[in-house]
């Protein structure tokens, strides 16, 4: 009973805590006049928000992170993964994101200002659109962030990985960069309606670069991606989940 008065008493504090940092957040990065500043304020804001509610980010092996572009996937565990990369990761560093995120209130005119790229999953046309504008963008220099999985779920688990991330990388020739996101389902999972203390660490793992010719190239990439991912997020493997015993006859 006492320890779900505290637990309560908490979630309500960063729930408050929360508000109080990332509305005003999200009105400096709409406003902001260049987009280098916006994304400076929203690295800053989110380990500042992080801070308010006692739970500094944690991240380990950012010299594993190429000089030049690169698509960086992630395992998808919360309703804040994408804010605890984005303090987490250099600026030059954006985001995949679905297309109906563009019309979520405050969040999307937040993250269009924070210079991502859509994508319509259900639509192959304006898929292979979104699919030419990451390879410029990645010939330019710039680099992404995806979370292969495209959902997540309450259940703790690694899903499997769409196809698209390793297809554009394999085609811009540009490593992918794993990235393992362990505690944010604790902090505020599917079906939390408040945070939860949880410690967060981001662990940047060595880059894996495409490799052979034809289309095993993102086949061959995607699975030893998503191999370093399970090896250390410290979930099981939902896609492909070991057999259940069998009952000795004997």
């Amino acid at each position: 009973m006492l320890q779900r008065f505290f637990k309560t008493l908490y979630g309500l504090y960063a729930a408050l805590a929360l508000t109080l940092v990332i509305v005003p957040l999200c009105l400096l990065i709409i406003f902001g006049p260049t987009l280098a500043i916006r994304r400076a304020i929203g690295r800053a804001g989110v380990k500042l928000a992080m801070l308010a509610i006692g739970q500094p980010l944690r991240v380990t092996g950012l010299e594993n992170l190429p000089s030049g572009p690169a698509v960086c996937v992630a395992n998808h565990a919360s309703y804040v993964d994408g804010l605890v990369l984005t303090a987490a990761l250099p600026p030059r560093f954006t985001f995949l994101v679905q297309s109906r995120a563009a019309s979520w209130p405050l969040a999307g005119p937040t993250i269009k200002r924070m210079g991502v790229s859509f994508v319509n999953r259900a639509s192959a046309r304006e898929a292979a659109l979104a699919t030419r504008e990451l390879l410029r963008r990645l010939k330019e220099g710039e680099s992404f962030t995806i979370f292969a999985e495209g959902t997540f779920k309450r259940p703790p688990g690694l899903m499997s990985f769409h196809s698209g991330a390793f297809v554009i990388a394999s085609k811009a020739n540009v490593p992918v960069v794993p990235a393992v996101l362990r505690g944010t389902r604790q902090l505020f999972g599917e079906g939390m309606k408040l945070p939860g203390w949880s410690q967060v660490h981001i662990e940047i793992l060595p880059p894996i670069a495409p490799t052979g010719e034809g289309r095993e190239v993102s086949g061959s990439l995607r699975d030893a991606v998503r191999a370093a991912i399970l090896a250390r997020c410290g979930e099981p493997d939902v896609a492909h989940p070991l057999p259940e015993p069998t009952e000795s006859k004997d």
